[in-house]
Formats: structure tokens, C-alpha cells, sequence
């Protein structure tokens, strides 16, 4: 039996409403409880550090298996735990996907070995990613999946998307959908608007999203107990039908990430496909937007919609190289710049936001430091200025648009399970 003292650290943890400085104790791989004098094996001095439960993401892709010249759960893994987060849910679209119970086995095999962080798979909803056949739902929650979705691909047709709600009910898992309609987003490349038009790129108007959002939610809304979460909301219409929604009690979530918090298609003007993303980033005005749904409540979740590519996949012609960024070492940084540094929200909604929200929405027992809980902790430095330098990633990709910038803040710590999985060396 060890025991881990980790003291002096501002301890935040929005599932029990607590900011205070305090020490914590671990007792193997359990937390024992707050403001502990007790002596201990181990002890970890968190003085000027942020002390939390460990962060979740609740939507990754790790490209394992088909294409691990991408990335693989190894690596992603890795990436993980190098910013903060001790759990993160897979994307299916993998190839093949994860559409049956043994696949969704093999993730948590693979994520085991690697002995990184905690690994949930996400099951396919229809056969193949396809969107014609609903999966076996029954069989890929026995194997492990907490939630459904097709990933990056739109759940178009209305009668599946209606079936997946009650069939995922059933088994009281939620289902994740990438609100875009496929005929609106065409061969679109970057946001309609002015600099699309100015470029003379192929545009996808925001109505692509907020249509999508509007079916899905008058979906659920005639769906009883059925939950829907609707993944990178991007757009002014997706926030504000998304929080009269919630008013009318529909059991309907999102989740935004960063990048739409900090760029605008602005960017776009560089040509570099490290800032082409799906959904694409907006104007201003949709960014003012996702802010005031962070701080009403209505986004519940930031997720880093993690998109690994190689650099010979993205280093091409805009028009041709695909959507997607990768995440996992750079949402922490980005949501302080973006988030805690012009005061829109406080550390302790910050966090609940990367814990007790994505926990809620994948039926976790995380994002807590409760006595008995695991012991998955992040420990942040919210003062540390650096550099981000995508050569010092641990992902098996580079594709970032945050290539040198100069931001503050990082994961110094992170402890899954009662064990240090990462250590910020300086």
C-alpha cells in the first residue's frame, strides 16, 4: 500500500464546488481525501500549482487501426497525458470502424498496453460509418463503447439518426453527431463569407450546421430520455437553438474547442491548410457566440476534436488536404489565452468544462476528487510561459496552426490511476 501526499496546491473541483489551497492523499490508485496532515510515502509539493481531477476529452480520433502513419493509440495516448488529460474517449471512424464489439475491444487492448491514459471507446452508429444500417448498438456497449457516433461523418438520414436515439437509449448512452448537412458542405473548403468570396475558395455557409442542429433537436425533442450531443458547434443559430432547447427541457449537449475560440477564417488568408478544420472556422461574430455559451452554460464541454495527419497528407494544395488539426498538447494554453486571461471565465468553470461536463455526458465515474474516487488528477501551472513548438509533440503528427505562439499556462503533472504518467520537465 503507498500513499501520495500532494501539498499546498489550489485545489479545484467543480463537482464539489471547492477552490481552496489544501493538500490531497492518494492511497494507491484511490483518493482518500482533502486536507489530509497524514504522513505519506510519497510527496509531491504542488505550491503555486493548480491541483483538479484529471481532464477528459470526449472526442479523439487515434487513427488505429488503418492509419497509424497518422497516429496511433500509443501516441495519442501519449499526447494526452502530456496535456493534462488522464481520459479520453475514441472516434470511431477508424479503418475499419469500430462498429462491432471486437473492434471495440481491440481499443481497449491497445490503449492498455500503451499504459498511458484511460481510453473509452466510442462504438459507430450505422455499419461501416456509412449511415445506412444501424451497428449492433447492443453488442458494441458490451464491448466496452459509453457512446455512439459516425464521427466526422453527419448522421444525414433522418430515419437512422431517429432509430439511433431510441436504440441508444436503451442502453442509456448517448449519441454524438457531427452536425453538418453533406449536401450544403459540398466541396467546401473554408467558412462562406467574405474571405471565402475574396479567395476564391469553395465556402460551407454556417446554415450546413444549423440546420443539422435544428433536425437532431426536434428529433430528440419527440425522442423521451433520449440524449443527443451535438459535436464542435461552430455557429451564432447552433448556440442559440441549442439553449432554447435546454429551456425546454431536451437532453441536448455540445461541446466547442478551442481553435473556434481563438482563430477566425480570417486565417484562411495565409493558404496554410493547418487552419482548414470541419466544421470551419467563422467570423467573429459566431466566436463572440460560442463565448456566451461557455459562460450561460449552454456549452457544457471543450473538447480538442483531436485530427492527426501526416505531414505529406496536409502539406498540399488547400482545397485538397483534409480537415482537422491536432489538439491534446495545445487546448490547455489556448483555453487560457482565449478563456481565463480576458476573464470570461473563471478557473473553476474552466475545469468543470474539461471534467465534471464531459464526465456527465459519457457517464464517467471521473472528474472528481471525491474521497474513494480514482485517483486521476491533473496538475496545472496557470503562470509558466513557453513557446509551442509542434516538433515537441508527443503526437505522431504536427499539424497545428499554434506553431510559435507564445502562451502561458500548461499540465505539469499528470496522475492516472495513483501513478505519475507525466512529469513536465524543464
Amino acid at each position: 500500500m503507498t500513499t501520495t501526499l500532494i501539498r499546498g496546491g489550489r485545489i479545484i473541483d467543480p463537482s464539489q464546488n471547492l477552490d481552496r489551497i489544501g493538500n490531497l492523499l492518494l492511497r494507491d490508485d484511490r483518493i482518500v481525501g482533502i486536507d489530509s496532515a497524514a504522513v505519506a510515502d510519497r510527496l509531491i509539493d504542488a505550491t503555486g500549482l493548480i491541483v483538479c481531477p484529471g481532464l477528459i476529452d470526449v472526442h479523439v480520433a487515434l487513427r488505429e487501426p488503418g492509419n497509424e502513419e497518422d497516429e496511433t493509440v500509443a501516441t495519442a495516448t501519449a499526447a494526452a497525458i502530456a496535456g493534462g488529460f488522464t481520459s479520453i474517449a475514441s472516434m470511431p471512424d477508424t479503418n475499419p470502424p469500430i462498429d462491432n464489439r471486437s473492434d471495440a475491444e481491440f481499443v481497449l487492448l491497445m490503449a492498455k498496453r500503451a499504459g498511458n491514459c484511460n481510453v473509452f471507446p466510442l462504438g459507430s452508429v450505422t455499419k461501416g460509418n456509412k449511415g445506412e444500417e444501424l451497428a449492433e448498438i447492443g453488442q458494441l456497449v458490451e464491448g466496452g463503447a459509453v457512446a455512439l457516433t459516425d464521427g466526422k461523418h453527419p448522421i444525414a438520414n433522418a430515419e437512422i439518426m431517429w432509430r439511433a436515439l431510441e436504440y441508444a437509449r436503451m442502453f442509456n448512452v448517448p449519441v454524438l453527431n457531427s452536425p453538418q448537412v453533406p449536401e450544403l458542405v459540398g466541396n467546401g473548403v473554408m467558412h462562406e463569407g467574405k474571405y471565402s468570396t475574396v479567395l476564391g475558395l469553395a465556402g460551407i455557409p454556417s446554415a450546413a450546421e444549423s440546420i443539422m442542429v435544428s433536425r437532431d433537436i426536434a428529433l430528440a425533442a419527440r425522442n423521451n430520455n433520449c440524449r443527443l450531443h451535438l459535436m464542435c458547434v461552430s455557429t451564432t443559430v447552433s448556440v442559440d437553438l441549442i439553449r432554447r432547447a435546454r429551456e425546454k427541457g431536451v437532453q441536448v449537449s455540445c461541446d466547442v474547442t478551442p481553435h473556434h475560440l481563438a482563430l477566425t477564417d480570417a486565417e484562411l488568408q495565409s493558404f496554410d491548410s493547418n487552419f482548414k478544420t470541419q466544421p470551419p472556422l467563422r467570423g467573429l461574430n459566431h466566436v463572440r457566440s460560442l463565448i456566451e455559451g461557455l459562460k450561460d452554460g449552454t456549452i457544457e464541454i471543450i473538447s480538442s476534436d483531436h485530427q492527426p495527419y501526416a505531414e505529406e497528407e496536409k502539406d498540399i494544395e488547400l482545397d485538397l488536404a483534409p480537415f482537422g488539426i491536432v489538439g491534446l498538447e495545445t487546448l490547455l494554453p489556448i483555453c487560457i489565452k482565449t478563456l481565463i486571461e480576458p476573464k470570461h471565465l473563471t478557473w473553476p468553470q474552466l475545469i468543470a468544462k474539461l471534467t465534471t461536463g464531459p464526465a456527465k455526458l459519457l457517464g464517467l465515474q471521473k472528474g472528481t476528487l471525491q474521497a474513494g474516487a480514482d485517483a486521476d488528477i491533473t496538475l496545472i501551472d496557470p503562470t509558466v510561459e513557453w513557446t509551442i513548438d509542434p516538433g515537441e509533440f508527443r503526437s505522431k503528427s504536427r499539424n497545428t496552426p499554434f506553431g510559435g505562439w507564445k502562451v502561458r499556462g500548461r499540465a505539469s503533472m499528470t496522475i492516472v490511476g495513483g501513478q505519475t504518467r507525466y512529469m513536465l520537465v524543464r
